[in-house]
């Protein structure tokens, strides 16, 4: 479901959360998953804080950047094995 192009992986879950979904475990298995030096762009319809947290206990550090009302994404890097 997710890939990654050129060290970054683009994931825009905006419609699966607003459809009622919650894929937190699912990213947070593909950050597990993914090389070390990935970066994660992660668009989300909120800030999304249990994500940020879930993130930021893997050890990365997360920028939140809010584009639009109801468009939030999360960037992180991956810098080392999990």
């Amino acid at each position: 479901m997710f890939q990654i192009v050129d060290k970054k992986a683009v994931m825009d879950v905006r419609e699966r959360i607003a459809k009622g979904e919650h894929p937190r475990r699912e990213i947070l298995n593909f950050i597990k998953s993914a090389p070390v030096g990935t970066i994660f762009e992660i668009h989300l319809p909120h800030r999304g804080e249990p994500l940020i947290v879930s993130i930021q206990s893997l050890g990365m550090n997360v920028i939140v950047n809010e584009l639009e009302p109801m468009h939030f994404r999360l960037m992180a890097v991956k810098l080392s094995e999990l």
